[in-house]
């Protein structure tokens, strides 16, 4: 170490020191400018596939504007039209002007919801892959979380939870009885596709990379998302839960009707990828179910809801087994 300055070589100490610092400040603060530099933002398209529901498809584009990047992404829109008359277009065309973020439309004239879905694919131009419903809004950092769960666990996809907001106060059976609340994991469990869905998911390009990797045209009213997972997943796809990357579904006070929720339930039970022993199990839960609904209206009109839903689920896929569609529309929405 260099003490007494008033020796030439102690002088000549200090300012070789003093240059080995600057060197490793300079070394030091290139080497993070030069990181940054090599560092790729990588760009998401995110695909919302739309049917006559303009006034929510508004609020969704809005939700999207401003969703937080952090510097490691940019991201764009992609809305698939699945009304043959284009109902959505002039929508996206007066948000589009308005809107910082890119905004492309596309038309699948089919109503046919897995069509829907790969003409949002054909359109994306994204290193990522998002799906969000047109009745659905985004937290505002529900793409950012996406996208750095995908890469911290380096998966192929990751899924976030999908939670009620009521557009109006919806009756307490509905509440009680959990309706509206699905299941959610711990971020970074790796998922059975029977927990996978697209209202809420983010997918790595290469997933769709191989032209035979989507969504099947015979699920056209709905199951097209768990047929797609399941193919995936046998693939060797691995897709994992982010529980900080929610979004919010519309609960409407139609949805809040047992109506409504009769009709989809029977619905689900017309989706063609169900097996003998799906059908077998079927036949036995109709009959449990219908046997305990009487006692279960005793107990609580929130658990005689909830199991006549399951019922009509179950009724749905006999019915269909029979040859017998009793809804004869391709969704159920509202």
């Amino acid at each position: 170490m260099c003490v007494f300055l008033d020796n030439p070589t102690n002088w000549s100490c200090l300012l070789a020191k003093t240059t080995v610092d600057r060197l490793s400040v300079f070394y030091y603060t290139h080497t993070i400018r030069q990181s940054m530099m090599d560092r790729k933002t990588h760009h998401i398209s995110v695909c919302v596939c739309t049917y006559k529901r303009k006034k929510h498809l508004a609020k969704l584009m809005n939700g999207l504007k401003d969703q937080d990047t952090d510097g490691l992404i940019t991201y764009s829109i992609v809305v698939a039209d699945n009304d043959s008359t284009g109902s959505a277009k002039q929508t996206v065309e007066d948000l589009r002007k308005h809107s910082s973020i890119p905004i492309s439309y596309c038309n699948e004239p089919e109503q046919n919801i897995a069509l829907a879905r790969n003409k949002a694919v054909a359109n994306a131009k994204g290193d990522f892959i998002a799906f969000i419903d047109d009745d659905e809004l985004p937290s505002r950092n529900w793409l950012i979380n996406l996208y750095k769960a995908c890469e911290e666990f380096q998966v192929d996809g990751v899924l976030g939870p999908v939670l009620p907001y009521y557009e109006v106060d919806p009756p307490k059976w509905v509440v009680r009885g959990k309706i509206y609340e699905r299941p959610s994991h711990k971020t970074g469990e790796v998922l059975h596709w029977k927990n996978t869905r697209t209202g809420n998911v983010m997918f790595r390009r290469d997933v769709f990379d191989n032209g035979k990797n989507l969504f099947r045209r015979e699920f056209g009213s709905g199951g097209e998302d768990r047929d797609f997972f399941r193919r995936m997943i046998v693939k060797g796809f691995r897709f994992v839960w982010c529980a900080e990357a929610p979004v919010y579904e519309a609960v409407t006070a139609v949805r809040c009707t047992m109506s409504f929720m009769l009709r989809r339930a029977l619905l689900r039970g017309q989706l063609p990828h169900f097996t003998s022993v799906d059908y077998a199990k079927s036949l036995v839960a109709v009959f449990l179910y219908t046997a305990s609904l009487p006692f279960l209206l005793v107990v609580g009109h929130h658990l005689f809801m909830k199991y006549l839903i399951k019922d009509f689920d179950h009724i749905g896929r006999l019915l269909d087994l029979c040859g017998i569609n009793v809804i004869m529309d391709k969704y159920v929405l509202k």
